[in-house]
């Protein structure tokens, strides 16, 4: 094989090992090419010897012995002996680091990079801005040269040593007319000038960054560098059309002065007002402690100037949070977790605080005030109906300054409409400015303080901390299901029989629910049984959202009466979002036009209460006894951390006779929390991961393999994804155990598709160089050109609708993944309307656009994931994190939502740098999946 392509298979191995970039060992690297990268995806690479070979030749590393050293800065001279004037001893460290080192440090010395320096000025055609050169290429694969002139403006002699693209993409070469390497320099006098050029060939559309790397040297001084930024972008109309409407420009958060105030009260919402609810367990404020807040700012660390009050209950803080979790200290172990929790909360809220805003009176009603808040259908700030926002006038500079408080009363996409006092009504003016400040709603966080509370009150340590004591192996019933299909899933009938004979009792009753494997129909047949064979049962069935309580309810009144059962919503719950199969067993009065809480002998009478985890609190305070749900269902309960998972049961469960069942799947998505200090103490860890990753009752049988059926059952058919879409998350997930059950036609529906780089595996991966963006104000992200290659695909597979064996096709068959709202809403839903492809399917409302959250436990014939995060590429930024997408919780959910075809779009470079997804591409490119 030439030198040439074995220089080039050299280099595509350096790249290929990626964080094992720095191992030296020859014998490692030589079996890392041969078992790894040498025959990948049918590539003939040559042999270890002949790439090593090749890349000393072309002075890309330098072999000692056993070694092998990558040479990283050094790209096109040939082997030979560096001047004598080149002293390599005076290299500064910036020059001699690794390559990683070297990104950091330019991330953050970019300013000192990019200037002009020892008399030597780079200018460039076209021109660099701040150090950046921008420039767009109208068609593919025309020639676009970028050239660099490099003057020597001092009064010495000046050596130009080297140049070359770090972290280069191969779309561009490199030339000058001396042919200048280290091994021969180019003495630059004061007044002569010299050209580097750079040949751009762009084959597909994208953006593509490269760093240029200038290196000089003055004869008995230190070497210095000038670096300069490349950027070439090839971009379609679509993406023209969805560029940023306005540069953006982050909102400034300005401390404010500390003045007293004097607050005037807003207008709730009407459900909001005081109602006849009886409170009968008090719900304490459970605020943290100042000193917690002043530990909290140094991270729970020692400092000299803590005083020794304070360094005494940093060391009580410290015990506590590092002892093993048990019951005694299970109360003052979470309320010091919610602490952190609650102070990190109100760190980052105050991020999100507004100055010199305007505000508009809402057209549709006059007494409600509209206040633009970017972000804010993104969490980012968290906003609910009946929430508190303050504001205050901008230009009040009175003392006290008076705060209006305003009730948020309809939550919109980029806004919120409020409730304020007619003392500002009066006062309000077109044009008015004012500074606005956002609050943490506590009552979820006092929920879960006094659930901790309350399950030390009560000893629930046999349900919190089982040791299977009392555990014995009662027969098991004889049932009908109410569903016939679990007759025919072993696992799943065993799960039901399981519960209904309470073998775990009193410790709770786990269904491990891997994707699509029939978890919420699993313990839904559950709870008809329990219903049917004990008819003195009450059932309390939650879960953390409303969305899978509304699915959990609405399957019940398949076999159970409407008048049994009963959804109980809370106040902040937008009635609009209600389903309609619901109104008749809810809280909602159409009547009054809000929801009401009936009194607790109406709630006691009905068979069935379903609810979130927070609104079962309701059920405490209310007073319901302890002991009157006899069986306690949490779904998706590895969404919620403990102390909210137990709102549903301390206090109202009786560990002597009650059933806990907990479902879900300690592989998909966990709770969101915000303080990395409650997550490095295990607040993140909800109570059923706990259980399994901490109690051997619940754990696999070393010898087996097998769980204890006594206490948890893992459901291993899955009903939903073709094989090549379950391959990787069963193999990284759930040890290779899921067994394929999806329907034969509904699964290879599209493994003949035309769009698919490889028939019969009907999966892709398209790698783009796209350009993360933000525009305006946003915060939120956005990447035209994943955008524009999804609505390509999107178009194909309208097209080809009905052709060939592919079934007509309805935008609710299909689901779009991506994790920021511009991604997910603006700009995918306005190329959508752009594209042709509108016109042939008709209305698109039904075409589910949301974050990776939204899609748990919901399933689509055809997903398309957007990754969006390529800015760590273009920024040259090697620390890689790459927000949602380093989860490998989240990827998991979101590769396993299809069911037939499964379509990625994303910057594999960034990618392949997390493991899990690394793994994943690897798997494409050896089934040749990939695209792009």
């Amino acid at each position: 094989m030439p030198l040439k392509d074995c220089h080039e298979s050299g280099l595509d191995f350096i790249e290929f090992l990626g964080d094992r970039i720095s191992l030296t060992n020859k014998a490692e690297l030589r079996e890392i090419y041969n078992n790894e990268f040498r025959g990948r995806a049918g590539i003939r690479d040559p042999n270890f010897s002949s790439v090593i070979y090749a890349l000393r030749r072309f002075n890309k590393v330098y072999c000692n012995r056993d070694h092998i050293f990558i040479n990283f800065f050094i790209n096109d001279s040939a082997e030979m002996t560096l001047p004598s004037f080149y002293d390599t001893s005076y290299m500064p460290d910036l020059l001699s680091t690794s390559k990683s080192k070297f990104f950091t440090k330019k991330f953050y010395h970019i300013k000192e990079l990019i200037a002009n320096k020892g008399g030597i000025e780079i200018t460039s055609d076209p021109e660099a801005v701040e150090g950046k050169i921008l420039f767009f290429v109208e068609r593919l694969k025309d020639v676009f040269i970028v050239r660099f002139n490099v003057a020597n403006k001092g009064t010495s002699c000046v050596y130009f040593t080297y140049y070359t693209a770090l972290h280069k993409i191969r779309c561009f070469t490199l030339d000058d007319d001396h042919r200048l390497t280290r091994a021969n320099p180019l003495l630059l006098c004061p007044g002569e000038t010299y050209e580097v050029r750079v040949r751009y060939i762009l084959n597909h559309y994208g953006y593509f960054p490269a760093t240029m790397y200038f290196e000089f040297l003055i004869t008995g001084s230190t070497p210095f560098c000038i670096i300069r930024e490349m950027e070439a972008a090839a971009r379609t109309p679509l993406a023209d059309i969805l560029g940023p409407v306005s540069p953006y420009k982050p909102l400034r958060v300005q401390a404010r002065s500390h003045v007293s105030t004097v607050e005037v009260e807003g207008v709730p919402p009407e459900k909001f007002k005081a109602h006849d609810w009886l409170v009968v367990v008090v719900l304490d404020e459970y605020k943290p402690g100042e000193y917690l807040k002043q530990l909290t700012k140094q991270s729970l660390e020692d400092s000299e100037h803590l005083s020794p009050v304070l360094r005494q209950k940093l060391l009580s803080a410290g015990a506590l949070l590092k002892s093993a979790l048990e019951l005694k200290t299970y109360s003052s172990r979470f309320h010091l977790l919610l602490h952190l929790e609650e102070i990190q909360m109100e760190v980052d809220i105050r991020k999100y605080d507004l100055r010199n805003q305007t505000m508009t009176l809402d057209q549709s009603n006059k007494k409600l005030i509209s206040l633009s808040v970017p972000g804010v259908a993104e969490n980012r700030p968290s906003v609910l109906r009946g929430d508190c926002i303050k504001v205050t006038m901008s230009d009040d500079k009175n003392n006290p300054t008076v705060v209006y408080k305003g009730y948020v009363h309809k939550v919109e996409l980029d806004g919120v409409k409020l409730g304020f006092s007619q003392s500002l009504l009066q006062r309000f003016l077109p044009n008015m400015k004012f500074d606005v400040e956002f609050t943490v709603n506590r009552l979820t966080l006092k929920l879960q303080h006094r659930a901790v509370d309350l399950a030390a009150k009560h000893q629930l340590g046999e349900l919190l901390f089982p040791s299977g004591a009392a555990a014995d192996t009662p027969p098991m019933p004889n049932l009908r299901m109410f569903n016939l299909k679990l007759e025919k899933n072993p696992e799943q009938s065993a799960a039901v029989q399981h519960i209904i004979a309470g073998s775990s009792k009193p410790a709770p009753y786990l269904v491990f629910g891997p994707p699509g494997t029939g978890k919420t129909i699993t313990i839904v047949e559950a709870m008809h049984q329990v219903n049917k064979c004990n008819p003195t049962a009450h059932i309390l069935a939650c879960a953390p959202l409303n969305s899978a309580c509304d699915l959990l309810c609405e399957r019940l009144l398949d076999h159970i009466d409407s008048h049994q059962v009963y959804r109980m919503y809370a106040s902040s719950r937008d009635p609009r979002s209600i389903p309609s199969p619901l109104l008749k067993c809810c809280n909602w009065d159409k009547t009054k036009e809000c929801f009401v809480f009936p009194s607790r002998e109406t709630l006691m009478k009905y068979k069935v209460v379903v609810t979130t985890l927070c609104t079962a609190g309701r059920l405490v305070t209310g007073g319901i006894p302890v002991g009157h749900f006899t069986h306690i269902f949490v779904d998706e309960a590895g969404q919620a951390v403990e102390p909210e998972c137990i709102i549903a049961v301390a206090g109202l469960f009786n560990p002597k006779e009650g059933q806990l069942v907990l479902a879900g799947d300690p592989k998909q998505l966990g709770p969101i929390l915000r303080s990395p200090l409650a997550l490095q103490y295990g607040l993140g860890v909800s109570l059923l991961e706990r259980l399994m990753k901490d109690n051997t009752l619940y754990q696999q049988n070393p010898d087996t393999g097998h769980f204890d059926n006594r206490y948890v059952t893992k459901l291993l058919r899955n009903y939903r994804s073709h094989a090549a879409i379950l391959k990787v998350p069963n193999e990284l997930f759930y040890s290779n155990e899921l067994q394929v059950f999806a329907d034969q036609w509904e699964r290879a529906v599209y493994c003949n598709w035309e769009g698919l780089p490889k028939k019969g595996f009907p999966l892709i991966f398209h790698g783009v160089m796209g350009k993360d963006e933000r525009e305006a104000n946003s915060p939120s992200f956005f990447n035209v050109t994943e955008i524009d290659a999804l609505v390509k695909y999107l178009t194909l597979l309208f097209e080809t609708q009905g052709k060939k064996g592919i079934p007509k096709l309805l935008a609710k068959d299909i689901g779009i993944i991506a994790p920021y709202r511009k991604q997910k809403v603006e700009k995918i839903r306005r190329a959508l309307k752009s594209a042709p492809v509108t016109k042939r399917c008709g209305d698109l409302t039904d075409l589910k656009v949301g974050p990776v959250e939204e899609f748990q436990g919901q399933e689509r014939k055809i997903i398309m994931i957007s990754t969006v995060r390529s800015s760590d590429y273009v920024k040259l930024d090697q620390d890689f994190s790459i927000g949602f997408l380093s989860n490998e919780k989240r990827f998991n959910v979101a590769v396993t939502r299809a069911r037939s075809l499964l379509i990625i779009v994303g910057n594999h470079i960034i990618l392949n740098k997390d493991p899990t997804w690394a793994k994943f591409i690897k798997y494409c490119v050896t089934q040749k999946g990939c695209a792009g």
